[in-house]
């Protein structure tokens, strides 16, 4: 599955679930989204949800931003001096960010990066169109 792809169906199920919230303030929205919760209500929502598995294993995660607006990403990439292929970074170089290289591809690894899943930090950039949040991911 690409970036794109990803990207789109994800908007799409994020925007299924506010449809439902209309009636909550944007604290309880955010409250809803909490890991806990979203296994319970949502589990259609991630694929580790069946499991009860987190993708971050840290207190508190919120699934609200499952997909960072920090996030970059093309598709067919950008080709570097080194000759490898870069298809997602990080826009703020997020010190728990990483990169995961190979031969000829340069990928993103957010993987150690919990800075979309704190409440405090979804605060500061929430909307109640996640595709509007992502608007400068792609």
């Amino acid at each position: 599955m690409s970036y794109s792809d990803w990207f789109y169906e994800h908007g799409k199920k994020h925007k299924a679930i506010m449809d439902k919230l209309t009636h909550l303030s944007d604290q309880e929205v955010i409250a809803y989204f909490r890991f806990e919760n979203m296994v319970e209500k949502e589990p259609d929502f991630c694929p580790l949800y069946k499991e009860n598995k987190k993708c971050h294993d840290t207190e508190g995660l919120n699934c609200y931003l499952c997909g960072c607006p920090n996030f970059r990403f093309k598709d067919k990439g950008f080709h570097t001096r080194e000759g490898k292929t870069l298809y997602s970074a990080c826009s703020i170089s997020s010190k728990e960010g990483g990169q995961f290289i190979t031969e000829d591809a340069i990928h993103q690894d957010c993987s150690k990066c919990l800075v979309p899943h704190h409440e405090s930090y979804i605060r500061t950039v929430f909307d109640r169109d996640w595709f509007e949040m992502m608007e400068n991911v792609c």
